[in-house]
């Protein structure tokens, strides 16, 4: 059975993330420059929270804030459901759907960020694996 180690493996372990009491514009930056839609809060080597574009746009555009006078400790979501390199995909996708995520930071088993996988990479992923089996099975019945 798949787990979330073998897409880390596939997609790479580079985790982009910021400090808390960076600005929410730096935050905004590095999200357009790495064209990516979440970065992860780091406490120590642990994490601490993360940040989105839904947050920016939920708690600092809709209430007219000037993203440069607000920290990301302040508009961040704090309680952060991660999971383990050894989750299976189908455990990764339950708390994607039950949570309503669309990141998910992986851990060490003292909480240390190991990587980070979105719905986009669970989706990808089974999407690959079912081309494979399409391939192989047109080749099995049509030689």
């Amino acid at each position: 059975m798949s787990t979330v180690h073998d897409v880390l493996k596939q997609k790479g372990t580079q985790v982009f993330s910021i400090g808390a009491k960076a600005s929410v514009l730096d935050a905004a930056l590095l999200m357009n420059e790495h064209r990516i839609g979440g970065l992860v809060v780091l406490r120590s080597a642990k994490v601490g929270g993360i940040i989105t574009e839904r947050d920016v746009l939920r708690r600092v555009v809709a209430k007219r804030a000037d993203p440069a006078d607000v920290m990301v400790k302040e508009v961040m979501t704090s309680d952060v459901v991660c999971c383990k390199r050894t989750a299976t995909i189908e455990e990764a996708r339950a708390i994607f759907k039950t949570k309503r995520i669309r990141h998910l930071p992986v851990v060490d088993d003292q909480g240390r960020l190991d990587g980070l996988i979105s719905i986009g990479d669970i989706n990808g992923w089974k999407l690959d694996g079912q081309e494979k089996t399409i391939h192989y099975l047109k080749e099995y019945l049509y030689g």
